[in-house]
């Protein structure tokens, strides 16, 4: 057990990523005895935050991006009843309970999350985080600007932890919670946890904030939420194999209302073959995709990269397998920086003929062939440009490509596999724009407090570039509430 005297705590973090550094730190500051919780060893800490290059979509310092709020109403649920809807525009505190609890993001929310973004990065200056320009991984300009983290997320895990030890954070490594323990009220008083030994320890304190992230990193709950194409998705960073969703089972067991699309993730496409994080393979918009049957199955290019690539992981982890294959012929070498799309450490199979290629990767390189030659056929004509949508796209084939579209004639080939990564899952918890879980009756569940990937804040597709803020915003926000509320 945890010595009596390092036991009681005014706040209690789980997780040790930008949401729960940024909890810690401002509840800390704000005068709390805090407990940081992480699983990970110290040289890990930091679960996907670690790995993120931590871009912000930003125009500046000061300014979100044109469509940073859009993307998240646009985001932000499914068929809501028209007169629930309609009653979000009361203030917040003239809502029924039902509304409350109701499996979508809350506008006032929303508003809270934008409305804090520029504050937030003053907040992480102050603390000695700096930013600058985002790199790209695609040839065509992004639709909308991005800023980065200078040193990425691994700069903000290790900033942030000095900030936490010096403000007195007491940390507890390779420590796993998973127990929410409760008063005879019903507010949350503390929790359960446990180390690599097994041994048991608990942790009383006046307020609890999970922001242990999602549940990427367990395969049960991928599969029983995702669905039978979860089997196939891993983690895209070593981070992720940590977030195991004990943070969100927790709350759920004490009545947490859920949030966020839990049916699906954000994802990447990825070389199978890597053991690098995030081993990305974006040039397939200037190929085709073929799965193992040999058949083409989408629009490899209906737009820029950087806007559908969700759609098309989302579709590669329905094949069979969950596998895909990128075929490129040696015009691919024409485009002078075409490897910055590629960020796999393995090169590309390449050979002469589809059948070498087809026998050594497993796909059917008979059907395969089929299918280039259609596509060769259906290709038009036009000034193929891949630093722009040149609008080159096929006649008469389905489906269709609307964009690079040129023939695979020229030998050798060059084949990627692709596999869909789970960056992190969507599913989580409902809170309050102070970061409070709310109940399933639309009450607010005392005590109990949710930020990062552990919240569930988007549905249907990511808006790119908003997650490492969400950690900050409600990591900071759930600390200084926390603080305030365990006076």
């Amino acid at each position: 057990m945890v010595a009596h005297d390092e036991s009681r705590f005014d706040v209690v973090v789980v997780g040790c990523g930008v949401a729960g550094l940024s909890a810690a730190v401002a509840a800390a500051e704000a005068g709390s005895k805090v407990a940081l919780l992480e699983r990970s060893t110290y040289e890990e800490r930091g679960g996907n935050t670690r790995y993120t290059e931590a871009y912000l979509r930003m125009k500046s310092e000061t300014e979100l991006a044109h469509d940073f709020e859009s993307l998240l109403i646009d985001n932000s649920g499914y068929y809501i009843q028209p007169d629930f809807a309609e009653s979000t525009v009361l203030d917040y505190e003239n809502w029924s309970p039902v509304v409350r609890a109701l499996p979508f993001t809350d506008p006032e929310l929303i508003s809270g999350f934008t409305e804090s973004v520029p504050d937030v990065i003053a907040w992480l200056k102050q603390h000695g985080i700096t930013f600058g320009e985002a790199g790209f991984y695609g040839l065509t300009p992004r639709p909308s600007p991005r800023i980065a983290v200078n040193g990425g997320g691994l700069q903000l895990v290790e900033t942030l932890t000095a900030c936490a030890e010096k403000a007195g954070v007491h940390f507890f490594y390779e420590m796993t919670a998973y127990e929410l323990i409760q008063s005879e009220d019903g507010k949350v008083c503390g929790l359960k946890a446990t180390d690599t030994a097994n041994r048991p320890h608990r942790f009383d304190c006046n307020a609890v904030i999970l922001a242990s992230g999602g549940f990427q990193g367990n395969s049960e709950m991928v599969i029983r939420y995702i669905g039978a194409k979860g089997r196939y998705l891993r983690p895209v960073a070593p981070g992720g194999y940590y977030n195991k969703g004990e943070g969100i089972k927790m709350a759920l067991q004490i009545g947490a209302a859920p949030s966020g699309d839990y049916a699906e993730y954000h994802g990447q496409p990825i070389d199978p073959r890597s053991s690098a994080s995030e081993a990305l393979v974006m040039i397939y918009p200037y190929g085709i995709l073929i799965n193992l049957d040999g058949r083409r199955f989408i629009d490899e290019a209906p737009g820029t990269i950087d806007a559908h690539y969700e759609e098309t992981i989302r579709l590669i982890a329905e094949q069979k397998k969950g596998i895909a294959y990128c075929i490129l012929d040696d015009k691919i070498n024409r485009i002078p920086n075409w490897k910055r799309c590629v960020r796999t450490d393995q090169p590309p199979e390449t050979m002469r003929d589809i059948a070498s290629l087809g026998r050594k990767l497993g796909f059917d390189a008979e059907t395969a062939q089929r299918t280039i030659d259609e596509y060769n056929k259906a290709c038009g004509t036009g000034t193929f440009n891949p630093e722009i949508l040149d609008g080159m796209a096929t006649s008469g084939l389905s489906p269709r490509k609307s964009n690079y579209a040129i023939p695979l004639d020229t030998p050798p080939f060059h084949v990627y596999p692709i596999i869909s990564a789970n960056t992190f899952t969507l599913g989580g918890l409902k809170v309050n724009a102070n970061a409070q879980v709310i109940k399933n009756e639309g009450c607010v569940l005392p005590g109990l407090y949710a930020a990062g990937e552990t919240i569930g804040l988007y549905y249907g597709r990511y808006p790119g570039a908003t997650s490492v803020l969400r950690g900050a915003v409600f990591g900071r926000r759930a600390g200084e509430h926390a603080a305030a509320s365990a006076r």
